[in-house]
């Protein structure tokens, strides 16, 4: 097992209330950005091999990345993308989803759980959709069990 592959210590509603929590003590959405912008340059370089066509996210701004991999019934997610931000959206979620069982995913609120960090409001519509596109192919992983 991998330092990616850690089981999350903590609910997705615990692991989002935390976020919430941290996302409150920065205040502006500077800080938040920045914030964001740290996790993704946390995130362990993803292999060459998973630099694929069929890994990418579609609708994002940038490119990015992602891998699915399954172990023990749970999903766990690798991620990269060519921009800073977008990279940290990435983060963001895998902070909240890696680890967990497919049907945990899927009963989770990522719209709602979004719009409490309020991360939609602070991106342009495109980065935005972007990131909702990542959920997207995320809980897309989590249907196919």
């Amino acid at each position: 097992m991998t330092a990616t592959d850690a089981l999350p210590a903590l609910t997705l509603d615990e692991t989002l209330a935390e976020l919430v929590e941290e996302f409150d003590l920065l205040g502006d959405w500077e800080g938040r950005i920045e914030y964001v912008i740290d996790l993704g340059k946390g995130l362990p370089p993803l292999p060459e091999e998973a630099r694929v066509e069929a890994n990418k996210v579609p609708g994002c701004a940038a490119q990015v990345w992602l891998s699915t991999r399954r172990a023990d019934g749970r999903l766990f997610f690798d991620a990269d993308s060519d921009s800073a931000l977008s990279k940290g959206n990435i983060a963001l979620l895998l902070k909240l989803y890696s680890g967990r069982l497919p049907a945990e995913i899927l009963a989770f609120d990522a719209r709602a759980a979004l719009d409490r960090l309020g991360l939609p409001a602070a991106l342009t519509r495109q980065r935005a959709n972007g990131l909702n596109s990542m959920v997207g192919r995320i809980r897309e992983a989590a249907t196919q069990g």
